[in-house]
């Protein structure tokens, strides 16, 4: 997957994240893309660790498994935040 493409699938699986999290008013553009990336490397990771498929392209499965990679960073950082 091209970089344009990671950025695109990064701006959607963080923006929808961050709606899942209710976090969207303290994120921007950038920080969405950032959380949709690492949390695709989170997801994809959390599911080789669980012997599933992990990201393998812009496709639905990829999508769901990013999305919950990138709610789990998100819960990650808002419970770090509370310390």
């Amino acid at each position: 997957m091209g970089i344009i493409l990671w950025i695109i699938f990064g701006a959607l699986v963080g923006w929808v994240a961050s709606l899942i999290m209710k976090t969207d008013p303290e994120q921007g553009a950038l920080l969405n893309i950032a959380v949709g990336i690492i949390g695709a490397v989170i997801g994809g990771w959390l599911m080789t660790f669980f012997g599933e498929q992990p990201v393998t392209g812009f496709n639905l499965c990829s999508f769901v498994v990013a999305v919950i990679g990138a709610v789990v960073l998100i819960a990650i950082v808002k419970a770090l935040r509370r310390i």
